[in-house]
């Protein structure tokens, strides 16, 4: 998992390093940018159910692995649109990129299938932490990576998206052949022991404590709501920074710089996170994520337009907030959950997060070209508070 998680880590750094530059360059507008991030985004709702109806079905190993083997197939389906100079090729093959970045999501609640209930959230930042060293390292491949691509007569935006390819291509075959034993069928199989073994000894079975059926249902919500606000937010700041910085003079070596210290931010906390989260619950941090997010916004709207230093502060407090959002509501979404239906909720869950983000992509570029960046980046941060009251709300119920 940690090996492959590397992997897709360079392959979803293209998307967001490139992506929208190649857009605006391909369709000569910014709104359109967005739209392009948003097709993605919703690609990677709809990957985020096909994989979880494929892990329910056959377990972690088959569901991840065809994830990412159609974030590899859609990675060539954006160099031939580039080559080919076809918008709608364009359209198809970010939609299917948009299965990668699903996958390397859904991986994390594979560190949680087999984690007792007190260490969930540090097995599941385990699993996220591992994307670091590819997140960080993908952008800055930007520019040999375009090299790469001109030499082969392919336009050089389109050159981290040979890396991308690559990357996703050997993680599915990483995890097709050594993610063994699966982790959700094992952890499927020890239910079922604890299980007879219970019936078996009853009096043990009736000390057994379980979570009320009124927080499952409202669990399930306040995780959702919890981790969509977050990745609406950090989406939509973070497609429209390189397409600003872009256009205040920066070079495509310093915006991609900016982005992998947010990728960096997005998952080298996550032990931190983790860690938090089970000593402090996850409404708490929950409710942090919010707060940090807001600082975020409000860092970028006030960046000087030629300092990517500002920019990268905030930037990173974004991946930091994100941060703190995914593992805390990916513990409630967990804890809330029963085993036998795991994987096809989170994979529902997470495909509500995927169209949540790409409405934040959809809404960076038309903000951005009606009032500009700075209303985007602090009316992100505003709607980011909203994580607050319902954490208090679920607080008071649980």
């Amino acid at each position: 998992m940690i090996v492959a998680q590397v992997l897709s880590g360079i392959g979803l750094a293209a998307g967001v390093t490139v992506g929208a530059l190649l857009a605006q360059d391909m369709l000569g507008s910014t709104s359109l940018a967005g739209l392009l991030s948003a097709l993605s985004i919703t690609g990677s709702a709809l990957a985020a159910i096909a994989v979880g109806r494929i892990s329910q079905a056959r377990g972690r190993r088959s569901g991840l692995a065809a994830g990412y083997l159609a974030g590899a197939i859609g990675s060539a389906g954006v160099i031939a649109a580039a080559v080919a100079g076809s918008s709608m090729l364009l359209f198809v093959a970010m939609f299917v990129y948009g299965a990668g970045t699903a996958t390397n999501l859904l991986a994390r609640y594979a560190g949680a299938d087999l984690a007792a209930p007190e260490y969930r959230a540090r097995a599941v930042s385990t699993v996220l932490v591992a994307t670091t060293l590819g997140g960080v390292v993908g952008p800055n491949l930007a520019a040999p990576a375009g090299h790469l691509a001109h030499a082969l007569g392919i336009p050089r935006l389109a050159g981290l998206f040979i890396v991308s390819g690559s990357a996703y291509a050997i993680a599915a075959l990483i995890l097709a052949i050594w993610l063994r034993p699966d982790p959700l069928l094992l952890a499927r199989t020890l239910e079922a022991e604890r299980a007879a073994s219970a019936f078996a000894r009853p009096g043990d079975a009736d000390n057994r404590v379980q979570p009320a059926v009124g927080w499952r249902r409202s669990g399930v919500l306040v995780g959702a709501v919890v981790m969509a606000l977050a990745q609406l937010v950090m989406v939509a700041i973070m497609t429209m920074t390189p397409v600003h910085m872009h256009h205040h003079g920066h070079s495509a070596a310093a915006s991609g710089l900016v982005i992998a210290i947010h990728i960096g931010a997005m998952y080298l906390p996550a032990p931190l996170s983790g860690w938090l989260t089970d000593r402090y619950g996850p409404l708490t941090v929950a409710a942090a994520s919010g707060l940090v997010l807001l600082a975020a916004g409000i860092v970028a709207a006030n960046a000087p337009d030629g300092s990517a230093a500002t920019f990268a502060v905030a930037l990173a407090l974004l991946g930091v907030g994100w941060s703190l959002g995914l593992v805390s509501g990916t513990a409630i979404i967990t804890d809330a959950v029963p085993l036998a239906t795991r994987a096809r909720s989170q994979s529902s869950v997470d495909g509500a997060i995927a169209i949540a983000g790409a409405l934040g992509g959809v809404a960076s570029g038309f903000v951005v070209t009606a009032a500009g960046y700075p209303l985007l980046a602090v009316g992100g941060g505003i709607l980011a508070l909203a994580i607050v009251p319902a954490v208090v709300v679920a607080a008071r119920s649980r």
